[in-house]
């Protein structure tokens, strides 16, 4: 992978740029919806890329117990098994086994768990989430971490803090005795962890930057902690990593969020709120989030957004879409995710012109302010 700064913004630490993989170009701020299964949910890989998209990231938790990666492998990796062409990230499946499986036991050598499908016991290890994202092909790969809660207390995040380090040592060492499955280079982005605490923080930084080739990720944030102190963890982050490396912010998604986090020169974003959302009946919109169940919606024939250009807002009336959410009708749900994702691509584009254009500063204070009551919710 490589990654290239074309501008930088003079007041902030916002910065345009292209990210290159075998499987194309990205320019970024980018934003990469979430295929947990391998599709991202109701919608066809033409259509994401219709709309802009151009990378997706899949779970390697997820696809390891269903279908497997071995299957996966065989069918010539996920981008041949999902039908998509472009650039793939994964993570490294740690995150799902903390969050949903339920655990038996974590040592410094990997996790023991119990599968939330049927009770079955699988043992995680950092080789062994190698191994699933080599079966996956992705062309950027997750190291595998421990991501303690954000209200975690100092020393169990210290502990994660410090796992986490020897974990991603062992990930580079498994990698570099292991011949790739696919023709394509993969490439580990190590994650920073530390949760809020600045001094574990700056400790993890400085086990991560011996291994970082083309991109760092930040993680464990959005994980419960105060919106205050993430920010306050980003601009430290800001400062501590290497202004020519993608930086990527983990399950942050938050339209206010991505445009605050862009300020302190994060590249990459991922988040299942544009998808999740748009199951529920919540839409994102250029006037602010509205939330298509409420009845004030049942006779109201105008487009869901004027000014976006997906099928939903150029053919049908928020009155049309109301109803097919309200049945559970999946065409409904079709049409929200497809709206969502949109958004979310015409916003990034938008970043993208507006640090081009050397007026991001003052585009981002009027965009954040426009939408405060949205950032609440």
């Amino acid at each position: 992978m490589k990654f290239t700064i074309l501008y930088s913004d003079s007041e902030t630490s916002a910065r345009l740029g292209e990210l290159q993989t075998a499987h194309g170009e990205a320019l970024t701020p980018v934003f990469m919806p979430i295929g947990t299964h391998g599709a991202v949910k109701a919608l066809s890989p033409s259509e994401l890329e219709t709309m802009g998209t151009k990378i997706v990231l899949g779970n390697t938790y997820h696809l390891y117990l269903r279908p497997g990666d071995e299957l996966i492998k065989r069918a010539g990796g996920l981008h041949q098994f999902m039908g998509w062409e472009r650039t793939l990230l994964t993570d490294s499946g740690g995150f799902q086994v903390f969050s949903l499986a339920h655990l038996n036991s974590i040592t410094d050598e990997g996790v023991e768990f119990r599968s939330h499908l049927d009770g079955s016991k699988h043992f995680f290890t950092p080789a062994k989430s190698m191994e699933i994202q080599q079966h996956l092909g992705a062309d950027i790969i997750m190291a595998f971490d421990e991501c303690p809660p954000g209200q975690a207390d100092y020393a169990s995040v210290e502990l994660a803090t410090e796992r986490s380090a020897k974990w991603l040592w062992e990930c580079r060492e498994y990698l570099a005795r292991t011949p790739p499955v696919f023709a394509w280079e993969q490439t580990l982005f190590p994650i920073v962890q530390g949760g809020i605490y600045p001094e574990l923080r700056e400790r993890s930084v400085e086990s991560v930057l011996p291994y970082i080739e083309s991109g760092v990720s930040i993680g464990g944030l959005a994980v419960g902690e105060e919106k205050g102190a993430m920010f306050e963890v980003l601009d430290l982050m800001d400062e501590l990593l290497p202004t020519d490396k993608a930086r990527y912010l983990m399950g942050v998604g938050r339209p206010t969020d991505i445009v605050r986090a862009v300020r302190l020169g994060v590249d990459m974003f991922d988040c299942v709120l544009p998808t999740r959302n748009a199951r529920n009946g919540q839409l994102f919109t250029s006037q602010g989030v509205i939330n298509i169940r409420n009845a004030q919606y049942r006779e109201d024939f105008r487009p869901v957004d004027e000014a976006c250009n997906c099928v939903l807002c150029q053919k049908y009336t928020r009155a049309y879409l109301r109803h097919l959410i309200t049945v559970n009708e999946i065409f409904g749900i079709r049409l929200a995710t497809l709206h969502n994702l949109t958004y979310y691509q015409a916003l990034m584009s938008t970043i993208q012109t507006q640090i081009k254009s050397g007026t991001y500063t003052r585009w981002a204070e009027t965009f954040v302010t426009r939408h405060a009551d949205d950032a609440r919710m």
